[in-house]
């Protein structure tokens, strides 16, 4: 049994994995700003980025749905390892040897089902691309051949084959040391009566990989004609695999989708590799499935897809009924998107590989340029299936393409479109089909409801809420004089347990210039889940003023709240000075008098402070 890994290691890998870069292999970060960068969350859907990643401190935090943590909580989260998986995966990425307690050098093979499998897809790969090479994958470099791709093209994408043998890979993989039940289990061999056996054989293999470029199962083109199976097979849904949560292509093309912002969507391996040959190094497909929700959660994520961000996604159908139809299905996901989405149809029918074999490189990336809105080619395949020519036949096209447009959340967009229903049909009556369309809308989604007013945030809990910021991120800021303030000067709730919190660390004065050392201690000091969230979510949220006056900031903000103590202290004096008779205890009430006057002079001197953020 394997020991834990030594503290040492653990706070290794933390320090040579940069949390903006291992993030940044899941989604696309941009700058938010005093060091911060922001993204869209990779844990829940959102329209606009609550994502926030803090490099300074190595912490992300997400506003929207509260997951926060570091480098290994993300890998943990995102990957859904263990601890001890996590920190293995990211050590093995910064070429760190790990040593475990109790158990001396410990090979990485060892530890963590998602590792073995995850070396056993990284060695089948191997295996395939070197039988690509052999006499008896003849079949698979003609295919290849035919289709305009050479040796090289077949090397960068991993390109692989299949023996057309029962047991060739898994007598590979069980020597060197995977199970049966480890091969079932990945999807790389089937139960057999004596034992497992090769799930692909005499297949022409493309290795299918994630974000990160970790191989993590595979499609499977037929060549033989004795081959009884469907045309591809892809590996089963298994620990690592979910063909619906899957794009093939996103890890060579994540960084281009990022930085040109478009994403090219096409329906084959051959296509993709097609497209990247020809100048379209954004081009993905999806494996043996339909294009969904979960594709487009991918994708959001590298086109950082916000309200204020316009890129665009490209759908590539073949032109025939089949690919029409299919366009018409990625409209019904069209608004999940915030970004543009087109659709790029090739009028005879050639799909990105064939039009490159028969037409060039430029070819397919004209294809891509001459792209056309997805709404504009929902509604003209729709009524172009009527007879235009009568006024029954342009009604019912009318009545047809009417909850498309009524479907457009954008209504600027909406009434353009609307228009053009009406240029195409020839009526040549704008307030007839919008009226049409009006009714529609109203059918499918009742009367529209407002949205809730946010609440409004109390300016004291808001002071509150800054300097505990501070308190966190720049703890050297604030000192003694934070930590001379009692709990009772917060009002929130959060707000009194994180004051907490830092007392029991120590208190300000004790965290020097903070860092991720300080994070922490508070971190060791929040006894529950809620709390460390509160310390995490603290520790990235961005401080409301540029950094160059955090030292003044900071000042006004202590100012702020000490004077609410000193507020509390002057209504507790005048209520006794109410209750007290100056005629029978003059003495007391000149006292107490003197106080009040003493305080309302402090408070005047901390408001002044406090003004001066």
């Amino acid at each position: 049994m394997a020991g834990r890994i030594r503290d040492v290691d653990i706070a290794l890998v933390r320090e040579r994995s940069p949390i903006a870069e291992v993030i940044g292999e899941h989604i696309q970060l941009r700058n938010a700003g005093g060091g911060n960068l922001k993204g869209l969350c990779p844990f829940h859907d959102e329209k606009s980025p609550s994502f926030n990643v803090t490099p300074e401190r190595g912490m992300y935090f997400c506003f929207g749905c509260s997951e926060g943590g570091d480098v290994i909580t993300f890998v943990e989260k995102i990957e859904h390892l263990s601890f001890s998986e996590a920190v293995e995966r990211l050590a093995q990425r910064a070429g760190i040897q790990l040593q475990y307690e109790q158990g001396g050098y410990v090979p990485r093979r060892d530890h963590g089902e998602r590792a073995r499998l995850i070396e056993a897809h990284r060695l089948a790969a191997e295996f395939y691309a070197d039988r690509l090479m052999k006499p008896e994958a003849a079949a698979g470099r003609r295919f290849l051949s035919e289709r305009g791709f050479e040796r090289a093209d077949a090397e960068a994408f991993g390109v692989g084959y299949a023996p057309a043998e029962w047991e060739a890979l898994a007598r590979h993989l069980m020597g060197r040391g995977f199970t049966a039940d480890e091969l079932v289990k990945g999807g790389l061999a089937r139960e057999g009566r004596r034992g497992p056996i090769d799930r692909f054989r005499g297949r022409l293999i493309w290795p299918i990989r994630d974000a990160t470029g970790d191989v993590i199962g595979f499609g499977a083109r037929k060549l033989l004609d004795s081959d009884d199976g469907p045309k591809y097979l892809n590996t089963p849904d298994s620990p690592l695999y979910k063909k619906s949560q899957v794009l093939y292509g996103i890890d060579l093309a994540k960084r281009e989708i990022s930085r040109r912002s478009q994403a090219v969507i096409v329906e084959g391996y051959t296509d993709v590799m097609a497209c990247h040959l020809a100048g379209v190094p954004t081009a993905v497909a999806t494996c043996g499935t339909s294009f969904g929700e979960e594709h487009i959660k991918i994708l959001r994520r590298f086109l950082l897809d916000q309200a204020e961000f316009r890129g665009e996604v490209i759908f590539t159908f073949d032109g025939d009924a089949a690919g029409q139809k299919a366009a018409l299905r990625a409209f019904a996901d069209e608004q999940k998107f915030v970004t543009q989405t087109y659709v790029a149809v090739q009028a005879d029918g050639l799909d990105p590989c064939d039009l490159r074999i028969k037409q060039g490189d430029a070819a397919v990336r004209d294809l891509v340029a001459s792209r056309e809105p997805l709404f504009q080619f929902a509604i003209r395949s729709t009524i172009n299936r009527y007879d235009l020519r009568s006024n029954e036949g342009k009604i019912a096209a009318l009545d047809a393409a009417a909850p498309i447009v009524a479907g457009i959340k954008d209504a600027g967009l909406r009434k353009r479109y609307a228009i053009d229903l009406d240029r195409w049909l020839g009526f040549m009556d704008e307030r007839f089909v919008m009226q049409r369309i009006a009714d529609v809308a109203r059918a499918q989604h009742g009367k529209p409801q407002r949205a809730p007013r946010a609440a409004p945030v109390d300016p004291h809990v808001r002071v509150e809420g800054e300097l505990l910021k501070l308190a966190v991120q720049r703890p050297a800021l604030l000192g003694p004089r934070f930590d001379a303030l009692d709990q009772q000067a917060f009002t929130a709730p959060d707000h009194q347990t994180l004051h907490t919190v830092i007392a029991a660390a120590g208190g300000t004065a004790s965290a020097g210039h903070g860092g991720r050392e300080w994070i922490d201690r508070l971190l060791e000091h929040a006894h529950d889940e809620a709390t460390r969230v509160l310390v995490t979510r603290f520790a990235v949220e961005a401080i409301q003023a540029e950094s160059h006056v955090e030292e003044r900031y900071g000042a006004a903000m202590l100012a702020a709240i000490e004077a609410v103590a000193v507020d509390r202290a002057i209504a507790q004096i005048k209520s006794r000075l109410q209750r007290l008779n100056p005629v029978e205890e003059p003495q007391e009430h000149r006292r107490l008098f003197g106080e009040l006057l003493g305080l309302e002079q402090q408070r005047k001197v901390l408001r002044e402070r406090a003004a001066g953020s």
